[in-house]
């Protein structure tokens, strides 16, 4: 719009306004707050939202309990943003009633009420209100999944990533659909062209093991980059992988060193591993049994076998500190409990070098990390 246009626009819904015509104040209002047409005001925006308000019009009533809700050109106040927010929502506006649910989900400005958040949230879905069906399907998510799925779908069919996410999650898994991984496919590529980083993984998967689509490896390879550049970790597990391989890539144990580096920092146990791997054996980098010894370390700690196998040979052997037996047996017999056949050898052959306090004191290690795992 020109700016003689909105000038002219904003004149002549000033002119209505003070006459006295909510819609027009409400309007007004929106333009003092953008600076269509009008000098930026902020102030007389508030004013004209409340003119309109105060005589009953919803979406005034609405955008006054935003600004209650959030402080913004007033002191916050969850009392004043949940009367403003009743006002509007009794009067079907789904923006109010689904902002209701919130602060009665939440006890802000209310006395908390799950079942009084549920009802606000209902309302506003049924009228179309894709954050408001987000929330329920969240809420039957655990206890009614044919419900969660139906809202996941509605929200999803106006471009919710979540929901498409959620959604395709549902028919690859059959959870509250009839299992159906064409449509999980479909779903997971709308989430994906959308940015979301987990169903960017999920398309690459589907691609590679032809789940829903037919096998591509060329689509997999980009997908998988992608969300691997993005920083999400699986991903740059499963491409280092096929670099450390040279599996649809040149084989670089450098680049695979450096996705796995980025994975592990963010808690990747495999890539914990795998990179204990590259610097214990000095694969695209000096050997470096200090770091790899760290590596492996936060690998066990997280229950992969393997890592925990070969912590266990490293203290045996004293490759970082001095021998020790008792942490060593520790770590073989977790190992070989969760069915690693080297730790259950490994195991066997400490037991010969071992005294029975030895022995005694490794078995209650293991115990106690046992316990402690089993609570995380």
């Amino acid at each position: 719009m020109a700016a003689k246009d909105a000038s002219a626009v904003a004149e002549s819904l000033r002119l209505l306004a003070e006459k006295g015509d909510a819609q027009a104040q409400y309007r007004l209002g929106l333009l003092y707050a953008s600076g269509q047409g009008v000098a930026q005001n902020l102030r007389l925006a508030l004013s004209c939202y409340r003119d309109a308000a105060e005589q009953g019009y919803a979406p005034a009533q609405c955008v006054l309990g935003n600004k209650y809700a959030l402080g913004q050109g007033v002191r916050q106040n969850f009392e004043t943003a949940f009367s403003w927010y009743l006002k509007a929502a009794e009067q079907g506006h789904a923006r109010a009633q689904y902002r209701l649910g919130t602060l009665y989900e939440e006890g802000q400005g209310v006395t908390q009420d799950v079942m009084d958040a549920e009802y606000w949230y209902f309302q506003a879905a049924e009228q179309g209100d894709a954050e408001a069906q987000l929330k329920l399907a969240r809420i039957f998510e655990g206890t009614q999944k044919h419900m969660s799925a139906m809202w996941y779908s509605k929200a999803a069919q106006q471009g919710v990533a979540e929901a498409q996410f959620k959604l395709a999650h549902n028919y690859a898994t059959g959870q509250g659909v009839r299992k159906d991984l064409e449509k999980a496919f479909n779903s997971y590529l709308d989430a994906a062209a959308q940015g979301d980083l987990r169903a960017q993984w999920n398309v690459a998967l589907a691609y590679q093991h032809g789940h829903g689509v037919a096998e591509d490896e060329t689509e997999a390879m980009v997908w998988l980059t992608k969300a691997a550049k993005a920083g999400f970790a699986p991903a740059q597990s499963a491409l280092g992988l096929r670099y450390a391989n040279g599996e649809g890539v040149a084989q670089s144990y450098s680049k695979a060193m450096f996705l796995w580096e980025q994975a592990a920092k963010k808690g990747d146990a495999e890539s914990q591993h795998n990179l204990g791997y590259l610097l214990n054996n000095g694969l695209g980098t000096a050997r470096d049994v200090v770091r790899a010894e760290a590596w492996y370390r936060l690998a066990a700690e997280q229950g992969i076998a393997e890592a925990q196998c070969i912590l266990g040979l490293m203290c045996a052997r004293g490759e970082v500190a001095e021998i020790d037996l008792v942490e060593a047996h520790k770590w073989f017999s977790i190992s070989a409990v969760a069915g690693n056949q080297a730790s259950a050898a490994n195991l066997k052959y400490a037991e010969t070098l071992m005294t029975p306090d030895q022995l005694s004191e490794a078995k209650q290690r293991a115990i106690e990390w046992m316990e402690a795992f089993g609570r995380r």
